[in-house]
């Protein structure tokens, strides 16, 4: 059978699948990635697709690149979709999450991969940078609903705020590592690293991304009527903008993710209630939705068939659900001690902290960029830890946030069948 025909085929149903599989989950403890890993698993079983198998340690740059666009077309639909008015008491749940729990899961992350899988310094601190953030991608089930909808409880809000925020806040801590990875890594080269990496990359990302999102609003809501860009209705213009926003900051050398999640949020904000909006977030779920599906059934097939998983030790499984179980959940409610918030919806914030393709992109960038130790057992300890968190987040989070909105007293069926609990705001 030929292969390419097998592929296309294969690809058009997952298109179909795209669009119908999460209606027919949102009633179901189960989860859209749960559902792509297994189909890749299952193809990679058949004689025919085994020269289709991926090997991701192979083609390092291309999952780099890959990656790299499905995360920033995941923080461009995160943006547009946060309702609050952004600052710093409205986000304070934001900042606690970025500013301790981030740190605390990336220093006991270190220290665990270094104590269990006898790493060096440079590769124990880039798989924790790696497995710290929160991932865009996989945690849409528990985000916010579209904009102007009002499913913005706290949880859902501060898992958004925190996936569209910490990739960027991850980075400073993968170039450390890439520095360290150096023979001649000392004082000049730590400096180096805070003055650069640090506070000149994130001043970039945050005031350039806020700049063109500004610019980019304006021209598009508060031109003179007949010229409105926002009158042409067209939703893939969510696409120039995370596109334009990343790759101008990149040049500038800043930080791209962090730039298009604030160029998205300033882009709301300049004319919050515009049914605009809708649009432009609908075409960013679309699409980062295809190529979810497409790259965890990759990610599916390389498991089963590509050997990521092939080294393996008992020790990368203790790390694995002592990452998932203990350093993240702990983390998280160290960071909250003090929140007005309940303790049950300060423990869902804690646990649901999905690792996923994020995790992929930032590995697959340092060892295209360096050399570390053991990148075999890197790639196996990240991929199952990214497995368990599908599994064990995509399983749960269905029954267990229904719970809670129905504790509460929010309208849950309304969230899960996507209808507004307000209508949008008309301005």
């Amino acid at each position: 059978m030929n292969t390419y025909v097998l592929i296309l085929a294969g690809f058009g149903a997952l298109v179909l699948l795209t669009a119908w599989l999460p209606m027919v989950l949102r009633q179901m403890p189960l989860s859209l990635p749960i559902c792509c890993v297994g189909i890749g698993a299952a193809l990679s079983a058949f004689p025919e697709m085994l020269g289709a198998v991926p090997r991701p340690q192979e083609h390092l740059h291309l999952v780099e690149k890959v990656t790299e666009l499905i995360v920033i077309i995941s923080l461009m639909g995160a943006g547009l979709k946060l309702d609050r008015v952004f600052g710093w008491r409205p986000w304070m749940v934001t900042w606690r999450l970025l500013g301790i729990a981030m740190p605390l899961t990336i220093l006991a992350l270190t220290a665990l991969a270094s104590a269990l899988l006898g790493l060096g310094v440079a590769t124990a601190l880039l798989l924790a940078a790696a497995l710290a953030p929160t991932d865009p991608v996989l945690a849409s089930d528990v985000q916010v609903g579209a904009p102007g909808e009002g499913q913005e409880d706290e949880m859902r809000f501060a898992l958004t705020s925190e996936a569209g925020l910490n990739d960027g806040f991850a980075f400073p801590f993968v170039h450390l590592a890439l520095a360290m990875s150096a023979a001649s890594f000392g004082l000049p080269q730590l400096g180096q690293w805070f003055t650069t990496a640090v506070l000149w990359k994130i001043i970039v990302g945050v005031g350039l991304g806020a700049l063109i999102g500004w610019a980019l609003g304006w021209l598009t809501f508060h031109l003179p009527n007949p010229a409105k860009l926002s009158r042409t209705g067209d939703g893939f213009v969510a696409l120039g903008i995370t596109c334009l926003t990343y790759g101008l900051v990149e040049m500038a050398q800043g930080y791209g993710f962090l730039a298009v999640f604030v160029a998205a949020v300033a882009l709301r904000a300049t004319k919050r209630g515009h049914d605009y909006h809708h649009k432009l977030h609908s075409f960013a779920e679309e699409l980062e939705r295809l190529l979810m599906m497409v790259l965890l059934v990759g990610f599916g097939g390389a498991l089963a068939g590509g050997g990521l998983l092939r080294a393996l030790s008992c020790e990368s499984v203790a790390f694995a659900f002592l990452a998932l179980f203990v350093v993240r959940p702990l983390s998280g409610w160290l960071s909250l001690l003090g929140m007005e918030q309940p303790a049950s919806e300060r423990a869902v914030i804690s646990f649901f902290g999905i690792r996923g393709l994020g995790t992929i992109y930032y590995l697959a960038y340092a060892l295209g960029h360096a050399t570390f130790e053991q990148p075999d057992l890197l790639w196996s300890t990240v991929s199952l830890t990214i497995l368990i968190s599908i599994l064990l987040h995509g399983a749960t989070v269905t029954p267990v946030l229904r719970y809670l909105d129905r504790r509460s007293g929010r309208d849950t069926e309304s969230a899960q069948l996507d209808l507004s609990l307000t209508p949008p705001a008309k301005l």
